[in-house]
């Protein structure tokens, strides 16, 4: 078994004053974009888009862009392009500033959706 301790794992766990990076689980094939809450130090999101040529994967940066004020440019995903469980990488943003942020959306609603956006609503952002 390899050592993790890499210049790359290093790199993409590195938490600096304008760029994070954020554990997600993703649901694809929802009926809606939502983030459902929180499963450990991951944040869960549903996503209208299938998992089919990295659509799914495109929505939710886009998605996440939206929830958090930020350009689409600024949500990237570091590893699990294929699996449900995704590290995305955040810039324009400190982690706090990111957890601050989806602690409001999610907050008020424990037990239902804290943001939704129908596919149609997210394509139509500029």
């Amino acid at each position: 078994m390899e050592a993790r301790d890499t210049a790359a794992h290093r790199r993409s766990t590195t938490n600096t004053p304008n760029a994070c990076t954020l554990a997600i689980k993703a649901t694809p094939n929802a009926p809606r974009h939502e983030i459902t809450g929180w499963l450990g130090d991951a944040l869960k999101v549903k996503i209208h888009a299938p998992a089919l040529e990295g659509r799914a994967n495109d929505a939710l940066c886009a998605f996440l862009a939206a929830a958090l004020h930020l350009p689409r440019r600024a949500v990237t995903i570091l590893r699990g392009d294929t699996s449900r469980q995704k590290i995305v990488r955040i810039t324009g943003a400190s982690l706090l500033e990111v957890k601050t942020k989806l602690a409001a959306l999610t907050a008020p609603f424990r037990d239902t959706p804290a943001l939704t956006l129908t596919p149609s609503a997210s394509a139509n952002r500029p």
